[in-house]
């Protein structure tokens, strides 16, 4: 007879548990499981903490709040959009228990919609998600690629910054991003663990010689000071256009959600990343706002910076030093590389996920696994090239207008936020009718009705002001270009759902050899 360790039979027991809990979440949503689950709750964790990259995004973006508003709009607007981000992912927790797959928004609004609306709603939620993952993916490496060109201007003035050189450096990261999503896929769960502590440390790396070194400015210019030199006669209208700069840090919260068909005990695991990941990265980020305002200093130095990115004025103004600015600058450039990693991961897990489903061009050929042999990993291979292909024609927007990174960030707030929208306006629809909701382990309980209003009033604000050109007079050069670019992505899609995908797409699909059950998740129009 052989004894087990009373530790290792717990942690056996607990591990078929949470096995027989995702094959059951699995076959109620009518899917094979068809990739190996590597994350845990702290792997997992690491992931959204990390490619949320709060506090980094804070310096990176910190300009477009300092524009529309100053100070005002930069603390105020974060805790409005980190309370915002709250609500909002409180809401899709919700939902993600309730069915943890890969699909995400799409398969909730499939099952939550009217039976004559769902499928329809389906495709456009999926279509909307895509367009925002494909877009934050863009940013990411984006921001690699343009605080590089701003490092090289610092240490050599003689460099001739040309935006096409910062989309060369977009395709360079983007090319590190598919390596690790493929051949060093394997190892994600575990990079991601070290990267979440690098995102830690990194944050005291920056906080403290900059605390110690720079000039303070005073209390009242921190919280007490507005500042519009933006053109707009409003105001209240210049502080919501400049929430634009403070919703990004909180940007991509639904990534464990497409990740979730590779996550343990997923049902349990992704609401708490969500919700995890919000908390942390909010605290940090806040603490990186007020660090940053207190410091700035010369703010028309700062924000007329030759490199391009304010906080690295700043740093070289604290350390007055070109080797210390640099280091503290790279930083968080190397981290939001990182976090492109998460990008890619999520955006190609939901591309597959939607080809599965029928929802894309050429479906069949972008949802086949491949075995790599050099890993022994299943992956989305084609998924995962597809959307750095996008991905890098995005980043070519780069070259003829200086306003393209205000471009991605509204592409990424329309696309995603137009998506969590959708789904909880129908969740908060069947709460209000009393109809019956097949809820997962995680839910909102009481206070379910109050906190899906809440994030519906933030994303309206959200997605609408996003749109908006930050100043006036509006040019060609400065113009917020997204709503022309979003809007061709979106019609190109609808175009191809109206003449062929329609004939196609039925909403998610129930898939050969899983087991039926009372409780299966179905499309309303299929019932």
């Amino acid at each position: 007879m052989v004894f087990k360790d009373g530790n290792l039979a717990v942690r056996e027991l607990s591990s078929k548990r949470y096995k027989d809990r995702d094959d059951e979440d699995m076959a109620r949503a009518g899917k094979k499981q068809r990739f190996e689950r590597n994350f845990g709750f702290l792997s997992m964790l690491g992931f959204t903490t990390t490619m949320m990259c709060t506090w980094e995004a804070v310096l990176f973006c910190n300009a477009i709040a300092m524009a529309d508003g100053g100070p005002a709009t930069l603390l105020y607007g974060f805790l409005f959009c980190w309370v915002g981000a709250l609500v909002t992912a409180a809401s899709l927790a919700e939902m993600a228990s309730m069915a943890p797959t890969s699909s995400g928004q799409y398969h909730w609004v499939s099952m939550l919609a009217p039976k004559g609306q769902a499928v329809f709603l389906s495709w456009v939620t999926g279509w909307l998600d895509l367009i925002g993952w494909w877009a934050n993916t863009a940013v990411g490496v984006y921001f690699g690629a343009t605080v590089t060109q701003g490092l090289l201007v610092l240490n050599y003035p003689s460099y001739d910054l040309q935006r096409w050189h910062g989309t060369l450096l977009c395709f360079a990261g983007l090319v590190v991003c598919v390596l690790v999503n493929s051949v060093g896929a394997k190892l994600l769960p575990k990079v991601e663990g070290l990267i979440l502590i690098l995102h830690i440390m990194g944050f005291f790396a920056v906080l403290i010689p900059l605390v110690y070194l720079a000039p303070h400015k005073d209390a009242s210019y921190v919280f007490a000071t507005f500042q519009n030199d933006s053109g707009w006669s409003s105001n209240g209208l210049v502080w919501l256009i400049g929430l634009m700069g403070t919703n990004l840090p909180f940007i991509g919260y639904d990534g464990p959600c497409h990740m979730a068909e590779e996550v343990i005990n997923a049902s349990v695991t992704v609401p708490w990343c969500m919700i995890g990941t919000i908390l942390l990265n909010g605290t940090l980020g806040f603490a990186i706002v007020v660090t940053f305002l207190f410091c700035i200093g010369d703010v028309d130095a700062a924000l007329g910076s030759d490199t391009g990115y304010s906080y690295i004025e700043v740093f070289y103004a604290a350390t007055k030093s070109h080797a210390g600015a640099t280091v503290m600058a790279a930083i968080p450039a190397a981290l939001v590389i990182c976090a492109s990693f998460g990008f890619l991961a999520s955006s190609s897990r939901l591309t597959w996920a939607f080809a599965r489903d029928k929802g894309l061009p050429f479906s069949d050929f972008l949802s086949h696994i491949t075995h790599l042999k050099i890993t022994g990993s299943d992956l989305p291979i084609r998924a995962v090239l597809l959307c750095a292909v996008i991905t890098g024609i995005i980043c070519i927007i780069n070259i003829p207008s200086s306003a393209a990174f205000n471009a991605m960030i509204s592409l990424t707030t329309a696309g995603l936020f137009a998506s969590y929208e959708i789904a909880i306006v129908l969740m908060f629809m069947k709460k209000v009718k009393g109809e019956k909701v097949a809820y997962g382990p995680w839910t909102l309980g009481r206070w379910g009705i109050p906190i899906n209003i809440a994030a519906i009033i933030f994303l309206t604000i959200a997605i609408f002001f996003s749109f908006f050109p930050q100043g006036l007079p509006v040019t060609p050069v400065n113009m917020n270009w997204s709503i022309v670019v979003f809007s061709g992505e979106f019609f190109l899609g609808l175009g191809w759902y109206l003449i062929y995908g329609r004939k196609i797409y039925n909403g998610p699909i129930i898939e050969a050899g899983v087991g039926s059950s009372e409780e299966q998740y179905t499309i309303s129009s299929q019932e």
